[in-house]
């Protein structure tokens, strides 16, 4: 659901684009991190934001890193 979040602010799109990590972080809603493969040793880490169940908003995309590999740890940012 976020795919296309991130390729609107990279100003590409991504052939591939798979999770292959995540972690949470419980907040007013949950922050997920995510390690994704996007092609080739090209990855990136997301940071989404789900809201609380009553508010009823959609997945958003917060902040990415790019330009990390798979061994790049996933951490908090």
């Amino acid at each position: 659901k976020v795919k296309p979040q991130l390729e609107e602010k990279e100003g590409k799109t991504f052939d591939v684009f798979t999770a292959v990590e995540f972690k949470t972080q419980v907040v007013a809603g949950t922050n997920y991190f995510i390690k994704v493969h996007i092609g080739n040793d090209e990855f990136m880490h997301l940071r989404v934001f789900r809201s609380l169940p009553h508010e009823n908003k959609p997945l958003s995309l917060h902040s990415y890193q790019s330009s990390k590999t798979k061994h790049d740890e996933l951490a908090f940012f």
